[in-house]
């Protein structure tokens, strides 16, 4: 017999509305799985187990009084929230030592639309500090480890949500990509991640940030799934209808190309290149045409991106006597964006919205473009930060200071994400290869295409197309 954790989240949503299952049984099952596994792949920072069976009592007794076509569309429905997500009553950590921990007063946007949708919120997940970095480690809680590897990180910034429906604690899960924060764990633990297009999630919006890099997305184990969640973030839309329909022939621009690569030249792995390779087989497979695309990044984009997406970090109301609380990494880059002038950012943002008109321009000439989604495999826990022992938490003075080093690690890791957040386009990434030969063996690797302005429908349908 399947297990309520084995099913797809859109036939566990329909076994919810009709009664089959009752959200009190979903919500103590996903609960006893968080129990169980979270302590090894430290996927949750906090498990808010008494207000999740409450809102399951709350589910069971609405569907009692409910017709199935009455009820919302993720009634019933387990998901948790990124750890800098305010959750009503529930501490936000952001991933920081530096910040009070005080319980939020109400619900972030985001989150007003999962509840309103009837999904039950079961705690908050691992982040890094501020979702800075591409793996979610911090001073705060254990790292968050990859389900199929746990001495390998589940990426970041959403790499806590990644790696709980990875492992089976959720059925799906919200993320949000700044910079690659929902395609790069979603790669990392092999999920389907989608990061659409800018403002097509009305609740993405941040105060934070400047240049509007964020954008929610799903992580789910399918296309469907996250056409699921795509219904419920962007209401009206009909993804999920949308994605029964077979896509037509594309041509498909494939290119190794970044624009880090001026700053931080990088060779890819052969992993990354079997990806690639895996991934161009099923698509010509699918009927469509694909072809090499170079494309010309203007190397002046490393130091306006790096400008845009630390500005936040650099306004964030954090008390001096607490700043020597901060990571390396979130202290060096809040320093200098504390010291740029307001003319040095908006000059860095007038650049971005330059690179995107000419980014867009190339990448017109194709219906998607195809490149890997990450550069390297899955990197070890600790990597990046040169703590690499595997262990939970690093005090101030035992954590290395090399700020730089780590960023450019990260860059290099996955150096195809940040250019679609600002260039404001969708795009999707697909586990298309496993390095041990087969899906689930191994470590996965992926691939990510990026469609033009409105084609988050068309992405997901190439995936379901291609068997995902």
């Amino acid at each position: 017999m399947t297990e309520l954790h084995e099913l797809p989240a859109l036939a566990l949503r329909d076994l919810l509305r009709s009664g089959a299952v009752s959200s009190t049984d979903v919500t103590s099952h996903f609960l006893d799985r968080i129990g169980s596994q979270n302590p090894l792949l430290g996927a949750f920072i906090t498990v808010t187990a008494d207000q999740a069976m409450a809102q399951a009592r709350a589910a069971d007794a609405l569907r009692s009084r409910s017709e199935a076509d009455e009820l919302p569309l993720l009634h019933g429905m387990p998901v948790a929230f990124k750890d800098l997500t305010d959750v009503a009553g529930v501490v936000t950590t952001h991933g920081s030592a530096a910040l009070d921990r005080k319980p939020a007063p109400a619900d972030a946007p985001l989150v007003a639309l999962f509840k309103g949708a009837g999904a039950i919120s079961l705690g908050k997940t691992q982040v890094p500090e501020f979702g800075l970095t591409a793996y979610s480690e911090n001073r705060i809680a254990p790292p968050s480890r990859n389900p199929h590897a746990p001495s390998r990180s589940s990426g970041g910034s959403s790499g806590g949500s990644a790696a709980a429906v990875a492992a089976g604690l959720l059925p799906l899960a919200p993320g949000t990509d700044g910079g690659g924060s929902v395609r790069i764990p979603a790669a990392a633990c092999g999920l389907v991640g989608l990061k659409p297009g800018r403002g097509v999630v009305a609740a993405g919006e941040s105060a934070g940030d400047p240049a509007r890099l964020v954008a929610p997305g799903p992580l789910a184990r399918s296309a469907e799934d996250a056409a699921l969640m795509m219904d419920v973030l962007a209401p009206g839309n009909q993804y999920l209808s949308a994605i029964t329909q077979e896509p037509p022939r594309l041509r498909i621009g494939v290119t190794l190309d970044s624009p880090w690569s001026s700053t931080f030249p990088f060779t890819p792995d052969r992993e990354a290149l079997d990806a690639l390779q895996a991934g161009e087989t099923l698509l010509e497979q699918a009927g469509h045409t694909l072809g090499d695309a170079g494309i010309r990044y203007d190397n002046r984009y490393p130091d306006a991106f790096t400008t845009a997406w630390t500005a936040g970090v650099g306004a964030a109301r954090i008390s001096p006597s607490r700043e020597a609380l901060l990571a390396p990494l979130t202290r060096t880059f809040r320093r200098r964006a504390q010291q740029r002038s307001p003319a040095k950012l908006a000059e860095a943002l007038a650049f971005l919205r330059q690179f995107q008109h000419d980014t867009l321009a190339q990448y017109g000439q194709w219906d998607l473009m195809l490149m890997p989604a990450l550069a390297q495999t899955p990197r070890p826990v600790g990597w990046f930060t040169g703590t690499a022992h595997g262990g939970d938490r690093w005090p101030s003075a035992q954590w290395p200071g090399d700020a730089d080093g780590d960023y450019r690690k990260q860059c290099e890791y996955a150096p195809w994400s940040s250019m679609v957040n600002v260039c404001g386009l969708p795009a999707i990434t697909l586990p298309v290869h496993w390095t041990g030969g087969a899906a689930g063996s191994g470590l996965p690797m992926g691939i990510q295409l990026v469609g033009p302005v409105g084609s988050e429908a068309l992405l997901l349908q190439v995936a379901r197309q291609l068997g995902y």
